[in-house]
């Protein structure tokens, strides 16, 4: 990653950048409505936390450590 500079927007383009080589401060104006309807595609209060669609199992037990051969 060379890291840089940019803004994207709440449906996911980029607004403006990337800039790599100089130190710059970016603006944007953007339309408001925009965040609502960005919200609907990552629903974290909604369909996506389902409990029965999306489930985390995590295993907390011991395990050996990686042995390469």
């Amino acid at each position: 990653m060379r890291g840089g500079s940019a803004i994207i927007g709440p449906l996911g383009q980029v607004l403006a950048g990337p800039v790599f080589d100089c130190e710059i401060i970016l603006t944007v104006e953007i339309d408001l409505a925009e965040i609502a309807r960005g919200k609907y595609d990552f629903d974290v209060v909604g369909h996506y936390a389902r409990p029965d669609v999306f489930r985390l199992h995590v295993n907390e037990k011991p395990a050996p450590p990686v042995v390469a051969d």
